[in-house]
């Protein structure tokens, strides 16, 4: 690395500024997909006749009388995950199995059959806007139940339902589909007409993202929150897949691949973009669950599958500081129990688990900003953030500090610039990374101690705009 004047002059060998660099950053997310960046955690709600039979994929014959959450309570659901710091809730309103926990005119599977007997997602639309909670749906596309699915009826009745959900429940900030694909009742599969399932989400839902198999988030490829070394944003759109995705999505834990094609370890480099002709910003989401399963089963389900129930408090811990300061997004699954509300154990956990990230991010270390330009002349911050030409950012602490946790992230309303990046403590290197896009979360568990840190962006396209930098004790 060339440094001189203490910024870096060589960008390791690559262009800063050249046609190709100029169309990388030409792609940018559209309004709904920053809103959907801010976000930044929010959780899924697997819940279902499922929950009654401990099974994780029903087969689309069960008997509506098997669901009866008694004490189910979406109040509760909403202000134990708010506490956590969520934004958001995703609930599964239809699962592969065909239930429907909405009010369907168009079947008689559903949660008004059953002793329940309430429109549950109503319930959850009431309670999320008492909690200032933003609403997701998810639509299983798989329908086991439904005697049109695999034929060209089922499109029509599909398009109803995803109509119902998008008239008929206020904002929605998501639709999730994660493409499954598999048999009805009739033994065939079904050709999903995608275009006209987009077409009535645009046109009811304008604002809502459509997730996963869909133009505006990126499943991440696994479903065990594990993120890459450098989460690119701009992708080429041409290597993504609808039938990869339906093959592998929402499979139990140890079933899942890790990182699979398209969604391989290097998905936006500049030699991955080389060429390319179709570039989208398609940000990543990690869906995980709470529990080693997406639906609630007891302890003895897990014993008997030789699997723990939940995961611990620290596990969780480092999945949000991997996926939100990764540049992805987190989507955390708890699933309530058949009473219908979450139970003391996922409370537990979730418990422990916020006062970690509250832990963490308590101390907030004031500091003096300073920008130096290729020239050496000082940059004063405008509203478009930190708009920097390949040099240091220095902060000077007040007073010396010692920090155990940094955060930075690009203003990615013109695009993801960053490639390369590294810290320096009172002249010490202390931390190498690549990508920070919608944030980086930098941990030094044992504390750095220093009177002034600088960022030395090593390697970006154009001109990189750090939105913002937070240190913390």
């Amino acid at each position: 690395m060339k440094i001189k004047n203490a910024w870096c002059t060589g960008n390791n060998g690559f262009p800063v500024y050249d046609e190709e660099v100029k169309r990388y950053i030409s792609v940018r997310p559209s309004e709904r997909q920053l809103a959907f960046n801010r976000m930044k955690y929010y959780n899924f709600i697997h819940f279902g006749v499922n929950t009654f039979t401990d099974r994780e994929w029903g087969e689309g014959n069960e008997d509506e009388s098997v669901f009866n959450p008694a004490e189910l309570n979406t109040n509760q659901w909403c202000e134990t995950l708010k506490s956590t710091g969520s934004k958001g809730i995703i609930l599964t309103a239809k699962h592969h199995d065909g239930f429907c926990l909405f009010d369907s005119k168009y079947t008689d599977h559903t949660v008004m059959k059953s002793p329940f007997g309430k429109d549950i997602v109503a319930l959850l639309s009431k309670s999320c806007k008492k909690y200032s909670l933003k609403l997701g749906l998810y639509l299983s596309p798989w329908d086991r139940h439904e005697k049109t699915y695999g034929t060209d009826e089922y499109n029509d009745f599909f398009v109803n339902q995803l109509t119902e959900l998008c008239t008929s429940y206020g904002d929605l900030f998501c639709l999730w589909f994660d493409g499954a694909c598999g048999e009805g009742p009739n033994g065939r599969k079904q050709v999903y007409d995608w275009e006209r399932y987009y077409k009535t989400i645009r046109k009811y839902q304008p604002d809502a993202v459509i997730a996963i198999t869909g133009p505006d988030v990126r499943w991440i490829g696994n479903e065990g929150g594990q993120v890459r070394k450098s989460e690119w944003s701009v992708i080429p759109w041409s290597d993504k897949t609808l039938d990869e995705i339906a093959e592998n999505s929402q499979k139990e834990e140890n079933n899942a691949p890790n990182f699979i094609d398209p969604y391989a370890e290097d998905i936006g480099s500049r030699n991955k973009l080389s060429g390319k002709t179709d570039l989208r910003w398609s940000p990543a989401e990690a869906d995980v669950s709470i529990t080693h399963g997406w639906f609630w089963h007891d302890d003895d389900y897990y014993k008997d599958n030789k699997g723990g129930s939940s995961r611990t408090p620290e596990e969780l811990a480092q999945i949000y500081f991997n996926t939100v300061g990764g540049n992805a997004s987190m989507l955390l699954n708890v699933p309530p129990d058949k009473r219908g509300l979450i139970s003391d154990r996922e409370i537990k956990t979730l418990t422990e688990f916020t006062k970690i990230i509250k832990k963490t991010f308590a101390e907030n270390i004031p500091y003096e900003l300073t920008l130096l330009t290729t020239d050496g002349e000082e940059v004063i911050p405008g509203s478009a953030g930190f708009m920097l030409q390949n040099n240091e950012i220095g902060a000077k602490l007040i007073p010396t500090a010692k920090f155990r946790t940094l955060f930075i992230e690009e203003d990615i309303k013109y695009s993801q610039r960053v490639e390369e990046f590294e810290i320096f403590a009172d002249g010490k290197s202390i931390y190498k990374g690549t990508v920070i896009g919608s944030g980086k979360i930098v941990r030094f568990p044992k504390g750095i101690e220093a009177d002034e840190i600088c960022i030395i962006i090593t390697q970006s396209r154009g001109n990189p705009v750090i939105k913002s930098i937070k240190l913390y004790k």
